[in-house]
């Protein structure tokens, strides 16, 4: 007898942002199942909702009702108005989706867009979803190398962070042949196991104007990237030495690697972006969960207006469940 697939998890996310609206909106759009993690009151304004208790109900749900496994606010919502009251609910709609992947309850977690600043007001001490969830696997067996490592994919683009939410000022310091290299591993391990490339490409891109141009643009290229892409290439990784960046994303281009290792947080957003805008998707590598998140905040502006519009998030529910499929197919 073959085993039931388990649905996704899907956290609600800011309950005042986009994300129930959008939630709503995937829903419609037939994909596979996912239960959301969330307050079923504030979801049922938008969709129809029917509270589960077991993430195993929610295929024989999801047809006629969005299921959610119930885990209410204990403040009213005002749509664009985010309240500190709520982050309590926010971290614990995350915590029980990594739960629920750690128990195998599901195959893997998407997560709605949060808004930081509120949950930093109520005392929540990470720089943001990533490393949260990266906190609480941190004692799950890994057998490769641990992240977390962001990455964010538009179409045919894989943009890996070095850095994440670093000053520029302070971009140089932090890159350094030993998160260079961890992150290059991270990303050639994942590309294989829940991308299904046998032999990854890296391209690895320069700090630099024109990649340094041989240490008369700066020197990190000389004393950092080379040295830490050699180090890399004799491991048995496929890695080029860093090139200039502003080559590295046009339509030629991108057919010569399977993933680029991006330096600083605009140097790959801004591509990822200007490929598919609405489309791009945010990836933790590295973890023992499958963690997507569409690649967009929470939409303070439009919340409440029925416009905001689903296109990453559902890109997001695809990744997450076929990267948890291949996961699935190699134990």
């Amino acid at each position: 007898m073959t085993r039931p697939v388990p649905p996704l998890a899907l956290t609600m996310g800011e309950p005042a942002g986009v994300g129930p609206e959008i939630i709503a909106a995937a829903w419609k759009a037939h994909l596979s199942p996912f239960v959301v993690v969330g307050d079923a009151r504030l979801m049922a304004t938008h969709a129809p909702v029917e509270v589960v208790t077991d993430p195993a109900s929610a295929s024989a749900v999801f047809d006629r009702a969005i299921p959610v496994l119930d885990q209410p606010l204990s403040a009213p919502v005002t749509p664009g108005q985010p309240d500190p009251a709520h982050a309590s609910a926010i971290t614990g709609w995350i915590e029980t989706a990594v739960r629920l992947c750690l128990d195998r309850a599901v195959a893997g977690m998407v997560t709605a867009p949060i808004a930081k600043a509120p949950l930093y007001q109520a005392g929540f001490r990470f720089p943001g979803h990533t490393e949260f969830i990266a906190e609480l696997t941190a004692d799950a067996p890994w057998g490769q190398t641990r992240g977390p490592v962001m990455m964010l994919t538009a179409k045919d683009l894989r943009a890996c962070l070095v850095t994440i939410h670093t000053p520029l000022s302070q971009v140089p310091e932090m890159v350094t042949a030993e998160r260079v290299s961890r992150v290059a591993r991270v990303v050639h391990e994942a590309l294989i196991r829940d991308f299904g490339i046998a032999c990854p490409r890296l391209a690895l891109a320069g700090l630099n104007p024109h990649a340094g141009e041989g240490g008369s643009i700066g020197l990190e290229e000389q004393e950092v990237l080379i040295p830490a892409a050699t180090a890399l290439r004799a491991e048995g990784l496929d890695i080029s030495d860093p090139r200039p960046a502003d080559t590295l994303f046009h339509d030629e281009a991108r057919t010569t690697y399977d993933a680029v290792l991006c330096l600083y947080h605009d140097q790959a957003l801004i591509p990822v972006k200007t490929l598919d805008f609405w489309g791009g998707v945010n990836v933790s590598l590295g973890l023992p969960v499958v963690r997507t998140s569409p690649d967009h905040g929470t939409g303070f502006d439009i919340a409440g207006r029925g416009i905001a519009r689903p296109d990453s998030l559902i890109a997001a529910l695809h990744l997450a469940r076929t990267m948890a499929d291949r996961r699935a197919a190699a134990v």
